[in-house]
């Protein structure tokens, strides 16, 4: 199957402009298309950056999801984090990957991140206990949820 890129922002809805009251009718209801980008990130052996994907400037992160399923059999800690540079954790505090499951962006709390002005790459950092790194097992992926272009200063 194919796919298509498009520069963005794209916007849904089946009425542009408001010009009147009526809901349905003549009232505005476009909205931004939530977009995402995803990576399986490295949670075996020793400490590890993986690059998730680079978003548009301007962008909010509104989610972002880890999802352990195959947990990783270190015999000490092992968690991941996920931010802007590799060891950053303000997308998503550092989470056990020694179990199954979903984890959901932890560090951003109530708020949104919003990139800024320039393009910003998403880290998931791998990080073993300082005592061992002998996992053989581990299998994870990142997903980051985001509106392209919404430019919202907080």
């Amino acid at each position: 199957m194919g796919t298509t890129t498009f520069s963005g922002p794209i916007k849904s809805g089946t009425i542009k402009d408001t010009t009147g009251t009526t809901l349905g009718t003549d009232v505005n209801n476009v909205g931004f298309v939530m977009m995402a980008q995803s990576a399986v990130v490295d949670i075996l052996g020793a400490t590890a950056t993986t690059s998730v994907g680079v978003l548009p400037a301007n962008s909010k992160v509104t989610e972002v999801v880890l999802n352990v399923v195959q947990a990783n059999d270190n015999s000490a800690t092992a968690t991941v984090q996920v931010g802007f540079s590799t060891g950053d954790a303000t997308l998503l505090d550092a989470t056990n990957v020694k179990q199954l499951g979903v984890t959901l962006s932890s560090a951003m709390g109530t708020a949104s991140i919003n990139v800024g002005a320039t393009d910003q790459e998403i880290f998931a950092t791998y990080l073993p206990g300082t005592v061992s790194v002998d996992s053989t097992k581990g299998i994870a992926d990142i997903t980051v949820k985001y509106l392209q272009n919404i430019n919202l200063s907080i």
